[in-house]
């Protein structure tokens, strides 16, 4: 099946009116990108499939785009590929001739005027090719990659009239905001500024996108279903179900060298949590 989505943007904006959204997973490796897409065609339910910057410098950038756009492609499951926090056009038009349903361009580590400007050229990259594109405005906390139970909320909270500025100059499809979410996990629960999240949803006319949803309350994630978000990616809680089912795994495999155990372990703790995460993404009950 191709990959999910019209490359339009049109797919978020109907998760935003159902008030659901669409699970973004992270994928480094065979076993996680395998494990994603389980998930994808255990719920029946539409999943981005995330191979992006960070992780190709593990698993090299032709080789994921590869994995990843053709394990799309195979399945019976509605999965679009994306790529995620790019800072760099060339590795953004490579991943759009590929054959990525969606990109997004980080800039918000720019001063607004050059996000901007980076942005839009993006954005022109990209919708030449009918591909959507997700840009942040704003600063999380947080590693992306790696995670401490240490990390504190912090950043630059995203203004709402600052965002209706860039979304009109830039003419990007879905918007990450920093509404007190982290990366990774933390010490103590945390809490969004909901409100916020309200203003920029009324501010602004494109589906917003949740980073850092990694063990978030239950009812702060409804609670921003409920406020425009069409989209949660999700990094670190599917890669501590991978550590920890290899761990687990580890000592029967070592007795056999069987590393094959030990990666069927983390694949299928991967589907377990993206399972669970996605069906928790979907209606409310």
């Amino acid at each position: 099946m191709l990959p999910y989505g019209d490359r339009s943007g049109a797919d978020l904006l109907a998760a935003a009116r159902e008030g659901t959204a669409i699970p973004g997973f992270v994928a480094y490796n065979l076993e996680t990108v395998q494990g994603i897409v389980a998930a994808a065609e255990a719920t029946g339910r539409p999943v981005l499939l995330q191979a992006g910057s960070s992780a190709f410098k593990h698993a090299g950038r032709e080789a994921l785009m590869t994995l990843a756009l053709d394990a799309a492609r195979r399945s019976s499951a509605r999965i679009g590929v994306h790529l995620d926090h790019s800072r760099e056009l060339d590795e953004i038009a490579a991943c759009v001739e590929a054959g990525y349903t969606s990109v997004m361009v980080d800039g918000s580590h720019l001063p607004f005027a050059e996000n901007v400007a980076l942005t839009r050229k993006a954005v022109e990259l990209a919708h030449d090719a009918g591909v959507w594109v997700e840009a942040e405005l704003g600063a999380l906390a947080g590693d992306e990659d790696v995670s401490t139970d240490a990390v504190a909320a912090g950043g630059t909270m995203t203004d709402p009239e600052q965002a209706a500025e860039f979304v009109a100059a830039t003419r990007v499809d879905a918007l990450a905001v920093a509404v007190g979410n982290v990366h990774g996990f933390t010490a103590e629960p945390v809490r969004l500024d909901l409100d916020r999240l309200a203003a920029i949803r009324d501010a602004v006319p494109v589906p917003l996108v949740l980073h850092g949803a990694s063990g978030l309350p239950e009812e702060q994630l409804r609670g921003a279903l409920a406020r425009g978000v069409a989209k949660v990616n999700v990094n670190a809680e599917l890669r501590r179900a991978y550590l920890r089912a290899v761990r687990d795994a580890l000592p029967g495999a070592l007795a056999g060298s069987d590393a094959v155990a030990t990666w069927h372990a983390g694949r299928d703790a991967v589907t377990a949590a993206a399972t669970r995460i996605t069906r928790q993404l979907g209606p409310a009950r």
